[in-house]
């Protein structure tokens, strides 16, 4: 009887530390997670094209500093150009990072060598104000249909070592941003990349832009993994829409377990990105969508 009470106590004792082993692991690693999602390491992301109050540069930075965000990456259109200079030297005035300025190159107006002037002034501007971040490429992506493979490629290449050899000069480096089309599917731009293995060129993904690759989702991410520089999360459904807030989709939890299953320490981005929308409601909400994901487990 002792000898059965011994057994028992220590069988007790097993389950005991092996359920505070659990406990501390699942607790270790939502330290783990909160510290990736702490908002030093969330970038504001489609906060300047995306919003119906046509905030100033100065009303975008009051902004961000309202809810707590020390950097951003800059997304603009045509008709933030002339205040662009601006609020680029004005973020270096209140301490708040440029993580990156958008660049959307159009193969039909825009050749190494030659760009159109809207995208010119983005090198004029990031040499004037000393600024050396990335620079999130997308190309637009219809120019893509007209081309064979080998065409696509080979202007895809061409373009970007014309803008990596640019951006090295000022300090900056490119990343592939996926934006549709040819250029944006995970197989191309891997092709691209290590067709210019003297350059050191990255990969901003974004979930909203993937949901046609979503059932090779796993598998993609990992290839793109050495190259991965920054993520933007978004609520995923299979059917759409495109944009949905953090947590109110199906797979995105998922989807953001598996970057975390492959040690992924990049930037992940927050969309303010809703077309009519108010970009400082659509942060909060999907601020809090991602706590509630991966700190309220």
């Amino acid at each position: 009887m002792l000898r059965q009470n011994m057994v028992l106590k220590k069988y007790i004792l097993a389950v005991l530390i092996m359920s505070l082993t659990l406990i501390a692991c699942k607790v270790t690693k939502q330290e783990s997670n909160a510290g990736l999602f702490n908002k030093d390491n969330l970038t504001p992301w489609s906060i300047v094209g995306f919003d119906a109050k046509e905030r100033t540069p100065k009303e975008r930075l009051d902004m961000l500093e309202r809810l707590g965000y020390k950097q951003y990456a800059y997304g603009h259109r045509p008709e933030h150009i002339p205040t662009m200079k601006e609020e680029w030297e004005l973020a270096k005035e209140k301490g708040i990072a440029i993580k990156a300025v958008w660049l959307y190159i159009n193969l039909r107006k825009d050749k190494p060598n030659h760009l159109n002037p809207d995208r010119e002034v983005v090198f004029k501007n990031l040499k004037r104000v000393d600024l050396k971040t990335q620079i999130w490429v997308g190309f637009e992506p219809t120019y893509f249909e007209s081309l064979t493979e080998a065409e696509s490629l080979q202007e895809a290449i061409a373009m970007v070592s014309y803008l990596s050899k640019r951006a090295k000069s000022l300090g900056c480096k490119i990343a592939l941003y996926n934006h549709g089309g040819w250029f944006g599917r995970p197989e191309n731009q891997l092709k691209i990349i290590k067709a210019l293995p003297g350059e050191e060129i990255g990969i901003v993904f974004n979930f909203h832009h993937a949901h046609h690759d979503l059932e090779d989702y796993s598998e993609n991410i990992k290839k793109l993994m050495p190259y991965l520089w920054a993520v933007s999360l978004n609520g995923m459904k299979a059917e759409g829409p495109k944009i949905i807030t953090i947590g109110k989709g199906n797979l995105e939890k998922d989807m953001i377990q598996r970057l975390l299953d492959l040690n992924y320490k990049g930037l992940f981005n927050i969309l303010g990105h809703v077309k009519g929308g108010d970009p400082e409601v659509i942060l909060k909400k999907n601020y809090e969508g991602l706590m509630h994901l991966f700190k309220g487990e």
